[in-house]
């Protein structure tokens, strides 16, 4: 395969533009995974620069499972009508709600989570830990650890993505971010179960 069949083929996978293509494909001296790698990052870091534009558009969006006993709703928001009505950015909401209703998140982000939620959970953690004789040096470590766990689980930015599971949701998100152009964010969110 010539270099420009592989950048077109990688520029097919991610979406990139053709120029950023070449230049990761050239910097990781040819290795796809690697040029994929960085494209990703340029990919965060260019999103994080449109994370503080404001986001008035958007779509609610939902899914039903095949067996009509499960559901989501999700408002996804981004930032000009024109985009809200672009096919890709509402198959991107239909994927969201389609995760929502298989991974059955309850918060958005991680830090969304109550802190009551989690005192509880971490009491739970001690007990379970007292009996088990830990020391209290990695018991503060272990805990820890849970709860970064306990929030990531429980959180639809920070879970596998169901259709992928080498990506979060939130690294979606950041992908769609760099290819649309616009800031895109999850509003809220319902899931319905018979």
């Amino acid at each position: 395969m010539s270099q420009m069949e592989q950048i077109k083929a990688l520029r097919e996978k991610t979406g990139a533009g053709i120029v950023d293509v070449k230049k990761a494909f050239d910097e990781a001296n040819g290795d796809e995974a690697k040029a994929i790698e960085i494209l990703r990052k340029r990919g965060q870091d260019k999103a994080m620069k449109k994370g503080d534009r404001e986001t008035h558009e958007g779509v609610v969006v939902s899914y039903v499972h095949s067996n009509k006993r499960v559901g989501a709703l999700v408002k996804l928001y981004c930032e000009t009508d024109f985009v809200a009505r672009n096919e890709e950015f509402q198959d991107l909401g239909r994927d969201i709600a389609m995760h929502i209703t298989a991974a059955n998140p309850r918060y958005i982000k991680p830090e969304d989570m109550p802190k009551e939620e989690v005192e509880k959970e971490k009491a739970l953690w001690l007990e379970e830990l007292a009996k088990e004789g830990k020391p209290a040096d990695l018991v503060e470590k272990i805990v820890a650890g849970k709860e970064e766990k306990f929030r990531s689980e429980n959180a639809l930015l920070s879970q596998p993505f169901v259709k992928d599971g080498e990506k979060t949701v939130g690294e979606l998100l950041t992908e769609k971010i760099h290819k649309i152009g616009e800031n895109i964010l999850v509003g809220d969110f319902v899931r319905y179960e018979m």
